[in-house]
C-alpha cells in the first residue's frame, strides 16, 4: 500500500497506451535541457575567468553541473505540480506523461550525483557548490511564494560562475566577482520578465533595465587593447537584448518567445565577459547561443 500511494507501483500500461517517445520528451521537457548550453557557456566563462586549467576537469565540472540544473528543474516541476494543473497543464505532470512521485525522485538523483561530482573539484568549488544547491531549492520551493524569488534565480547563475571558477587553476578573483555578478542581474532580469507571463496587462518595463547590466560592464572593464573587441561584443548582446524586449513589449507581445531568447542570449553575455581577453575560444559562445536556439524549437526553454 505504501508504495502504492507513492507512486512506485506497478502500472499495468497497455503497450498500445505508452508512448516510449512521448515519454522521453517528457523528461527532456522536465530538465529543459534545451538551456543546457548556457550553463556549458556559463562554465567555460568561469573556468576561463579562474585561469582555465586541465581540460579533463573542465569535463568534470560541465557534467556536474548539467546534472545539478536538469536536477534543479526536476525539482521545479515537483513542486510546481498543483500550479501547473491549472495554468500549465501541457507540461508532462499534469498532462499524465508521468506521476509526480518519479520526478521527486528522479530530481534527487540528478541533485545528488551530480553534488557528487562537483565534490571532486576542491573545497572553494565545492562550497560554491553547496551554495548553488542551496539556491535552487529556495527557489523551486518558494518562487511562487516570494516576489524576489528572481533574485535566488540570478543568484544560482552567480554562484555557477564562482564555482567555474573556483575549480580553476587561479581560483577566483575581482573580475570574476563583477562578472558573476553582472550575469546574476541579467538573469533575474529574465526572471522577472517571465512572470509577466502569468500577469495579463502587467509591463514592469524596469525589469528590462536589468538586462542591460552586462552590456555596461563589457564597456567600463575593458581598456587598451581590449576596448574595441569589448564595445564590439558589447554591440552585439545590446542589438540581441533589444530585439527580445521588442518580442516582449510589442503588440502582440510574444513574451515566451523573448524569454526564451533572453535564455539563449546568457551564452552572449559570456562572450561579452570573456571574449575580449581570449580570442582563441571565443566563437564557442555563439556555437552555444546557436545551440541553445535550435533545441529550444524541439524543447521549450521555460
Amino acid at each position: 500500500m505504501l508504495f502504492y500511494r507513492l507512486g512506485f507501483h506497478h502500472e499495468a500500461v497497455p503497450p498500445d497506451r505508452f508512448d516510449a517517445l512521448a515519454y522521453v520528451r517528457a523528461l527532456l521537457v522536465l530538465g529543459r535541457v534545451s538551456n543546457l548550453p548556457t550553463v556549458w557557456s556559463n562554465c567555460l566563462a568561469g573556468y576561463i575567468l579562474g585561469g582555465g586549467g586541465d581540460p579533463n576537469l573542465f569535463i568534470v565540472l560541465c557534467t556536474g553541473a548539467s546534472c545539478v540544473y536538469v536536477g534543479g528543474m526536476y525539482l521545479n516541476d515537483a513542486f510546481d505540480a498543483d500550479f501547473d494543473k491549472i495554468e500549465r497543464p501541457e507540461r508532462p505532470i499534469p498532462k499524465g506523461t508521468i506521476s509526480v512521485w518519479k520526478v521527486w525522485c528522479l530530481a534527487f538523483m540528478w541533485l545528488s550525483g551530480g553534488m557528487v561530482i562537483l565534490a571532486l573539484l576542491g573545497k572553494l568549488a565545492f562550497t560554491m557548490a553547496l551554495a548553488l544547491l542551496g539556491n535552487i531549492i529556495m527557489y523551486d520551493a518558494y518562487h511562487k511564494q516570494i516576489a524576489f524569488a528572481p533574485v535566488l534565480m540570478g543568484l544560482c547563475r552567480l554562484f555557477l560562475v564562482i564555482m567555474s571558477a573556483a575549480a580553476a587553476a587561479s581560483g577566483p578573483d575581482g573580475m570574476t566577482l563583477w562578472c558573476a555578478v553582472a550575469l546574476g542581474i541579467y538573469v533575474t532580469g529574465v526572471s522577472f520578465l517571465a512572470r509577466l507571463e502569468y500577469q495579463p496587462g502587467a509591463r514592469k518595463y524596469w525589469a528590462g533595465l536589468l538586462l542591460f547590466a552586462p552590456v555596461l560592464l563589457a564597456l567600463l572593464a575593458n581598456d587598451g587593447e581590449f576596448f574595441a573587441r569589448g564595445c564590439f561584443m558589447a554591440v552585439i548582446l545590446f542589438l540581441w537584448i533589444f530585439y527580445c524586449l521588442l518580442l516582449a513589449f510589442n503588440r502582440g507581445r510574444q513574451l515566451g518567445r523573448a524569454v526564451s531568447g533572453l535564455l539563449a542570449g546568457i551564452a552572449l553575455v559570456d562572450m561579452a565577459a570573456v571574449g575580449p581577453i581570449v580570442q582563441e575560444i571565443v566563437l564557442v559562445f555563439p556555437a552555444l547561443f546557436l545551440a541553445a536556439l535550435i533545441l529550444q524549437k524541439v524543447v521549450p526553454a521555460d
